[in-house]
């Protein structure tokens, strides 16, 4: 730990402000530099779709911490600054305004962009993204009981979009390119769950869909052409196609990088001064076996402790499972674990799909759980962890019996 006296953290979200955390609660006392580029203190996403989108909470109940938090910890937030070049040789980083910081050990936590539709109209205004508190403002001006939203892209943001315009009583379509929205994330039978929550609530789902180009008018937004010629009207347009990690420096500087930057179980990159947290970690799972790369709150507020410890010198690794959670109408869902498309061979279901209150198991053909996602059912969590951290091989037919406890497959 004396070796390391000055710390720079690229990024200004949760995953860079609980890195400065975990390293003050280490109480190492050296010169923290968080490289935010936004011009805001480091604030959580997830209300973003949620709760602040739909005018239900304050953005600074998002802050990760009060301005007087950095102060009083001597940790220094350089707001609307950008990295744009790495030298490791040198341990340092160029911002945009030609300044230069030094470090003994750097963490990226640069987070992901929102992905761009390739489509002609694209450009238009009157069409969103969502990564940031002003896009999520944006958005929530579109909403009104007189207004029209297209939402292109059935995943978690734009369902989550969707239920929060329909709460404000916004006419809603989804255009979703596949047979159902979240389907490659969830399997079928689940996924026509929450295809089914939103038909119900109002939402014109279409799925099988194509989009070939955003119709204009007066330069806005007015429409959604899909393949065939039909025109989806809209006064506004929310763009929920994926995002894509920000590597774009450690590319540059050498760091490796294949989906997001290659860490190991320690969340070290290949240059032992160099660290990554958050969406952009390709993280080398100890207790999965193989690498996983997460875009959820939760590691982005887990990993940090972790790293924290290695670069002071730690022999650790990090060993939580993904996680992640979804609000939507009245529909509250949790996942643990990971379950990747085509690695599992069925799905269990203890409770019922049809009153929306149950939960599902991913198995593997060996029967061990990759996943779980519990929905409208609660307090399992905890339960459920140990049982695929364990690669604990369970009966389907008692796994699936409210009957039996956990502890007891």
């Amino acid at each position: 730990m004396n070796t390391v006296n000055n710390i720079v953290v690229v990024g200004g979200g949760i995953a860079a402000a609980k890195t400065a955390e975990a390293l003050r609660a280490k109480d190492y006392t050296g010169t923290i530099t968080l490289v935010a580029a936004e011009m805001h203190l480091p604030y959580e996403r997830p209300a973003l779709s949620k709760d602040y989108l739909a005018g239900k909470a304050s953005f600074e109940a998002s802050l990760v911490h009060p301005a007087d938090w950095y102060r009083d910890n001597d940790i220094v937030v350089r707001e609307g600054a950008t990295a744009v070049s790495l030298d490791t040789e040198a341990h340092s980083v160029t911002l945009d305004d030609g300044s230069q910081l030094p470090y003994d050990k750097l963490v990226l936590a640069t987070g992901s962009v929102a992905r761009r539709l390739p489509v002609d109209g694209a450009d238009a205004d009157g069409i969103h993204y969502l990564r940031t508190v002003e896009e999520s403002d944006a958005i929530h001006a579109t909403f009104g009981a007189d207004k029209k939203l297209v939402i292109i892209g059935g995943g978690w943001i734009g369902l989550e979009v969707a239920a929060a315009a329909r709460a404000a009583g916004t006419s809603v379509s989804i255009l979703e390119g596949g047979p159902l929205p979240l389907l490659r994330v969830l399997g079928e039978e689940i996924a026509r769950v929450f295809a089914d929550l939103h038909t119900s609530h109002g939402v014109d789902l279409r799925t099988d869909v194509k989009v070939e180009a955003i119709t204009t008018q007066d330069g806005h937004a007015a429409g959604v052409r899909l393949e065939g010629g039909e025109v989806v009207s809209a006064d506004a347009i929310v763009i929920g196609i994926g995002v894509t990690p920000v590597v774009g420096i450690a590319v540059d500087a050498g760091i490796a990088v294949d989906d997001g930057v290659l860490v190991d179980a320690s969340l070290r990159s290949n240059d032992p001064d160099v660290y990554a947290v958050g969406d952009i970690a390709n993280h080398q799972h100890p207790v999965l076996g193989h690498r996983v790369r997460v875009e959820h709150w939760a590691t982005a507020l887990n990993q940090p402790a972790s790293a924290a410890a290695a670069l002071l010198g730690e022999d650790v690794q990090y060993t939580e499972l993904p996680y992640f959670f979804s609000d939507q109408y009245d529909l509250g869902c949790e996942y643990i674990g990971y379950a990747a498309p085509g690695a599992y061979e069925q799905v269990v279901i203890r409770g019922s799909l049809a009153d929306r209150e149950f939960v599902a198991f991913w198995l593997d053909g060996e029967h061990r759980i990759l996943a779980a996602m519990n929905v409208n059912v609660w307090d399992v969590i905890d339960e459920i962890k140990p049982l695929i951290a364990g690669h604990t091989v369970v009966d389907p037919d008692r796994l699936a019996d409210p009957e039996v406890a956990y502890a007891q497959l």
